[in-house]
């Protein structure tokens, strides 16, 4: 059986799926056929249910939690680890509800928590993560929101801080962020679901005992080539709710979900959201 399953370029990804993908665990009767994309092109694409399994932002899964649910395994969550809003150092812009903002995407997380953090917010561009910094210090834009690598590097490349939107989420709830998650499409037969979920939970086991074999697979898609940095991003993303979501996890998750739900962002609210975890 061949499944297509979508996840980005990004190291917490590559470093999860590279076991799976190049069969360094027994994937048993299934074939993944990987399929790598920037995260708003995966939420996009998750709009229409075109991928059997993907990665998406948990913004993104409250549109479409009547055509997915998700797993146990291969989340990102955590403390510490959100997005960042940030300005070209030495600039004054306006106000930021009043400034042009550089987002990675409508359906990011990023951009669910800037919503929640500034409502009254009236221009922001959807924009390829990669290339907010570029454009900021161009002064193309005048606040972006920084995901993945790059929040590790802002300072040094001339970035000011902001709004640690993460810390924000935080504080406002005490629940780790809810960043992304695996997604499984409902369709599928509960006993493939299991199976995939096991095939995931392995290849991040598999990583983790053997972290150096991750490495050319990690190089092979990262936007920024340090080591350092790639396995600073791995340390930051990927941890015991990468493992299994537990009570914790789901309770942020559903805080997310709750809060779009009452203020009318998502039109479904559905109670098997999650595959639980068989051991």
């Amino acid at each position: 059986m061949k499944i297509r399953i979508g996840f980005s370029s990004c190291p917490n990804d590559t470093y999860i799926f590279d076991a799976l993908v190049h069969q360094k665990i027994n994937t048993e009767a299934i074939r993944y056929e990987p399929f790598i994309a920037d995260v708003e092109a995966l939420n996009q694409m998750a709009l229409q249910g075109d991928l059997e399994v993907t990665k998406l932002s948990y913004h993104a899964y409250g549109h479409v939690s009547q055509l997915y649910q998700i797993l146990d395994a291969g989340s990102a969550l955590g403390f510490g680890n959100g997005p960042l809003l940030v300005k070209k150092q030495g600039t004054n812009p306006p106000p930021v509800e009043e400034a042009r903002i550089g987002i990675p995407g409508q359906l990011t997380t990023a951009n669910f928590l800037l919503k929640l953090a500034y409502p009254a917010i009236q221009q922001s561009e959807s924009i390829l993560f990669s290339i907010i910094e570029d454009l900021l210090l161009d002064n193309q834009i005048d606040y972006g929101v920084l995901i993945h690598e790059k929040r590790f590097s802002y300072a040094e490349n001339g970035l000011a801080l902001i709004k640690d939107l993460g810390q924000f989420w935080e504080k406002m709830t005490g629940l780790p962020i809810p960043l992304g998650g695996i997604a499984v499409r409902r369709d599928l037969s509960y006993e493939i679901k299991q199976t995939v979920q096991r095939h995931v939970r392995e290849s991040l086991l598999l990583a983790r005992k053997h972290p150096e074999a991750t490495m050319d697979y990690m190089l092979s898609h990262a936007q920024d080539m340090r080591r350092d940095i790639l396995l600073k991003h791995v340390a930051t993303f990927v941890n015991d709710f990468s493992l299994s979501l537990g009570h914790k996890g789901h309770a942020t998750i559903r805080r997310l979900l709750d809060y779009g739900y009452q203020h009318q962002i998502f039109t479904h609210q559905p109670e098997d959201l999650f595959i639980p975890l068989v051991n």
